[in-house]
């Protein structure tokens, strides 16, 4: 059977074992860790089977790491307290975007302004704008990291060049690769975090409208999020660097 492990965590702090994974399809926990191997050991061990194997890890592992409910049940909010966080967190909002496109850039008349022209229009007075510039003026930070394909598609476009009014108001949007994300094994979500302590994952259907927000505060999880995000800032570039090089590539 082709198992999908996804990284959960590791207390080690030099060669990253003993270590958790997760199986992305079935849910299933798998543990790395040392062998157990002694005969006199396997004898004592109960329900052990011909075709079983043991490890040993420490027990911090399993309570830092091993999930803590049977069922995970999504925490859902909408779109109005959604936003709210966007008024309430203390220090950081930080945003990875990988999708090919979403259904409501699409729908922006700014969107048809910038197929028309090449060049997207902004009002800086929008009620978005208008928060993002005043928490950054308070000190707080604000930013993304976008991943693109190669070449870009026309909604990537209009983004790369709408991140310049992002960036006027003080927000900082970096770029990345598809090919490079994939390598930095970056999760192929949309979320942001909040103050390194609040997750929101944005799930989308086939025609890229979100169709769910879902609130995730499990510090594992937290931690695992936390991660791709610093692998994300370790590997982009500036938005402007980023713009240089789809024009070098035209």
């Amino acid at each position: 059977m082709a198992r999908h492990p996804r990284f959960t965590g590791t207390d080690s702090k030099v060669d990253g074992c003993p270590a958790l994974h997760t199986d992305k399809n079935t849910g299933e926990v798998i543990v790395q860790g040392t062998p157990v191997t002694d005969p006199e050991d396997l004898a004592l061990l109960q329900h052990f089977g011909p075709g079983d194997a043991a490890v040993a890890v420490p027990r911090e592992l399993l309570v830092n790491w091993g999930p803590k409910e049977m069922e995970r049940v999504p925490e859902l909010v909408d779109r109005a307290t959604f936003r709210r966080l966007f008024g309430t967190f203390k220090h950081t909002a930080w945003r990875l975007e990988t999708r090919r496109g979403y259904a409501s850039d699409r729908e922006d008349p700014e969107f048809q302004a910038f197929l028309a022209t090449g060049s997207s229009p902004c009002d800086l007075d929008e009620p978005w704008f208008a928060n993002i510039k005043a928490q950054t003026e308070a000190g707080k930070t604000v930013g993304r990291v976008r991943v693109a394909d190669s070449p870009p598609t026309t909604e990537q476009l209009f983004l790369l060049d709408y991140a310049r009014h992002n960036a006027a108001v003080g927000e900082d949007i970096r770029y990345l690769w598809r090919e490079d994300a994939d390598r930095a094994a970056l999760p192929a979500e949309d979320f942001w975090i909040f103050d390194s302590r609040l997750i929101a994952v944005l799930h989308f259907d086939d025609a890229d409208d979100i169709t769910d927000i879902e609130l995730i505060t499990e510090p594992a999880e937290v931690v695992r999020y936390c991660m791709a995000r610093d692998a994300a800032m370790h590997h982009a570039v500036s938005r402007d660097e980023f713009a240089a090089r789809v024009a070098a590539a035209e």
